[in-house]
């Protein structure tokens, strides 16, 4: 899959975005309508559309999303907790066709996290 998305213009650096972190495979940043304290969203730099969608040739970049998640938790604090949410398709409110990991944290979540 080609089409492109903003998160694709936001990996390429095209669009203004809070990068935390990019190597050539993923790339994680701060949501622009976070809904925590940390809300950073981890994405492959491939376009993947949806979780629906991956495939075998995925693996290896899906470990690799979150290694990064870790990794970026560990560089915002999150030592008490965090939350990883992956949506996928229409009815888990899935906004931007292409695979992404919430990162969130920064506070007590709940056991649902419904804002």
């Amino acid at each position: 899959m080609t089409e492109e998305t903003i998160f694709s213009k936001i990996i390429r650096r095209e669009v203004p975005a809070d990068i935390v972190y990019q190597d050539d495979e993923v790339t994680a940043f701060r949501d622009i309508n976070p809904q925590a304290p940390v809300h950073i969203l981890v994405v492959p730099n491939r376009r993947i559309v949806m979780a629906s969608t991956v495939e075998d040739d995925d693996r290896d970049v899906l470990g690799r999303l979150f290694l990064v998640a870790r990794q970026v938790a560990e560089q915002e604090g999150l030592g008490k907790g965090y939350r990883l949410i992956v949506n996928s398709g229409e009815h888990a409110h899935m906004e931007v066709p292409h695979l992404h990991v919430h990162l969130l944290g920064g506070e007590p979540l709940g056991p649902l996290l419904c804002r």
